[in-house]
């Protein structure tokens, strides 16, 4: 054999044995799966964690059969997943952030060796994912809406029906809405004089702002033993609008003695809407007293 013969026979070798160690280090790497609409088994192994890259933002709904179990934690289009025991075959919905759009995982976990490694996954999208059938016949009514009339939905009434379906909805039929983004709340945010006329309980839920607008969620609890009637007007505070999840409260103990309040607020938040709160302190009791005028003298 000449030595060019056996220098390409030797070439064609070390390129088969690089192409096999670049398969089997392929096979190693990242396990990749194409989204067809189809339920993604995602099994995890106890104790250990495993990735998965979307490279899209994704909400995460675990149930909570598993919630104890499953430790989700979500940065820069990766999820990261780790089980803490093990548990049979669960449904968990993963829904796009920007279109709404729904991918189902069916997640199991199980006991298994330490040195036995799960690889990465990755989720391939075959295109941008349109919503379920049920939230893009939602999309179509709403876009029909808006040809049907001139004037435009208020920010009001959006943030306030997006607020809505974040709390009541389930996660597949929240409506996205382009530039509405979550805000940070004041736990200890003093709501007394909201609604000083009803023996009520008032805490903060949640808040989403748009533009200059902001929607604030507080949680409304009976505290008496009769039913309560709900009236925005009698809300104390400078508020854009005002909506009750529910018209009445029941008995304070009963499934009906809770509800939610929306207030939309414009230009700031709610802790600069509200009335401020009397002091149990009366100042007047730390002014001087009052100093004897001298005498005068009449001429």
């Amino acid at each position: 054999m000449s030595t060019g013969s056996t220098f390409g026979a030797w070439t064609l070798a070390a390129g088969l044995a690089l192409l096999a160690a670049l398969a089997s280090e392929t096979s190693r790497g990242t396990e990749v799966i194409r989204w067809q609409r189809l339920p993604i088994t995602v099994p995890l192994h106890v104790g250990q964690e495993r990735i998965l890259f979307l490279d899209r933002p994704m909400r995460v709904a675990v149930p909570n059969a598993i919630v104890e179990r499953l430790r989700v934690q979500s940065a820069d289009g990766a999820l990261y997943l780790r089980a803490t025991g093990a548990f049979e075959p669960t449904r968990v919905e993963l829904q796009d952030a920007d279109t709404g759009a729904l991918v189902l995982l069916d997640i199991t976990a199980s006991e298994a060796p330490a040195e036995d490694k799960l690889e990465p996954l990755r989720i391939v999208l075959t295109k941008p994912v349109e919503g379920s059938g049920e939230l893009q016949s939602q999309r179509e009514s709403a876009k029909d809406a808006e040809h049907s009339t001139s004037i435009p939905t208020p920010s009001a009434v959006l943030l306030t029906r997006y607020a809505a379906q974040s709390l009541y909805a389930p996660l597949r039929t929240i409506e996205p809405v382009a530039g509405i983004i979550p805000t940070p709340i004041r736990a200890t945010l003093d709501l007394t004089t909201l609604v000083p006329t009803l023996p009520v309980n008032v805490t903060m839920l949640a808040a989403w702002r748009l533009q200059d607008q902001w929607v604030s969620a507080l949680r409304i609890t009976n505290l008496s033993a009769t039913w309560q009637q709900l009236d925005p007007r009698t809300l104390q505070g400078d508020f854009l609008a005002a909506t009750f999840q529910h018209r009445q409260l029941g008995p304070h103990g009963d499934s009906t003695d809770t509800t939610v309040l929306y207030l939309v607020t414009r230009g700031h938040g709610l802790a600069e809407s509200l009335l401020p709160a009397l002091s149990p302190v009366d100042a007047a009791t730390n002014l001087s007293a009052p100093t004897a005028s001298e005498p005068t003298h009449e001429k």
